[in-house]
């Protein structure tokens, strides 16, 4: 863990090489902030697709569930 944390560091405060020969389509952009945060969006549709998909296993496990309680319920 240490030296991922070393390695990060060392990596942030690296300078582009002054030396080498810049191309004119090279841009450099210095990485001011340690954290990046990453935002990942899903379709509405993909919920609506889970449900279709899930939806049926998921009633026959609940309806499975429900025939097995059944009994035990009424038995008290």
């Amino acid at each position: 863990m240490n030296q991922r944390k070393d390695t990060y560091r060392a990596a942030l405060q690296r300078r582009p090489d002054t030396t080498a020969p810049a191309a004119s389509s090279t841009k450099v952009t210095r990485l001011d902030t340690r954290y990046v945060k990453v935002v990942i969006e899903l379709d509405l549709g993909f919920a609506r697709d889970l449900t279709d998909w899930a939806g049926p296993p998921l009633s026959a496990l609940l309806r499975a569930g429900e025939a097995v309680l059944r009994p035990l319920r009424q038995a008290r």
